[in-house]
């Protein structure tokens, strides 16, 4: 028998913290919208993705 469990957090971030949050969202969409550009260039080019 599988059992799942579940939590939930809530979050309460003061406005520095909610700032630093953002910035690294943002990076971390920044890195992976370059890296999915540089898959689908080597996908067109070559018909292979990168590993």
């Amino acid at each position: 028998m599988i059992v799942n469990k579940a939590y939930k957090f809530c979050l309460y971030p003061n406005k520095e913290q909610q700032i630093l949050i953002n910035k690294t969202f943002g990076c971390s969409r920044f890195v992976f919208n370059h890296f999915l550009a540089k898959w689908d260039n080597a996908y067109k080019e070559t018909g292979k993705g990168l590993t």
